[in-house]
């Protein structure tokens, strides 16, 4: 057995909705392991789009198993039933060891931007109402005032409405369309952490 600090990190799959009762859960959790000889400290990580992870920390590899093979420990365990999955679980050895293998990790690359016609479409879908709908409406009211001035209010309004109303909203709608890769990448990483 190794007597320097073991960290353990337990990631989880949580059920949407219900990510309060996890948190409350992992920090009730972590206060039980605290009553543990050897406990050093944990937390929970939020991740509200992929995993949660729950890290404690023992002062030895004796202690940490001593909590993991505890009748305590699996009764916290069964309490995820409905609202979490665990997914997989990692145990460091030493400090040094653990921030050696948080460095080794390859950082996440930034997905790929849409490609050119989705931006387009999401444009236009964009765009498109709000000038039909101020040519048929406003249009016909504006007719004796000064070309310039009639654009250049049109240009104002729709760029406003496009900008704070319009594109936030299309953007999320089309979230999974324009970045499809997003949900490879996590694919990916949860098959490499298991």
């Amino acid at each position: 057995m190794s007597i320097s600090p073991v960290t353990v990190t337990v990631a989880y799959h949580v059920v949407p909705g219900h990510e309060s009762d996890f948190h409350s859960w992992g920090w009730a959790m972590l206060a039980a392991s605290a009553a543990q000889p050897g406990f050093m400290g944990g937390g929970v990580l939020v991740d509200r789009e992929a995993e949660w992870h729950v890290v404690y920390r023992f002062d030895s590899e004796g202690s940490a198993l001593a909590w993991e093979d505890s009748l305590a420990r699996k009764q916290w365990e069964t309490r995820t039933e409905g609202f979490a999955r665990q997914t997989a679980r990692h145990t460091v050895r030493g400090a040094k060891e653990w921030f050696n293998s948080q460095a080794a990790k390859p950082a996440a690359s930034a997905p790929p931007p849409p490609s050119k016609w989705k931006l387009w479409f999401v444009n236009m879908s964009a765009v498109f109402p709000p000038v039909l709908l101020f040519n048929i409406i406003v249009l016909p009211y504006l007719g004796s005032v000064n070309p310039f001035l009639r654009a250049l209010f049109l240009c104002l309004c729709v760029t406003a409405l496009v900008t704070w109303i319009l594109m936030p909203r299309l953007q999320r709608f089309f979230k999974k369309w324009l970045y499809p890769p997003l949900r490879t990448l996590r694919g990916r990483h949860k098959r490499r952490t298991a």
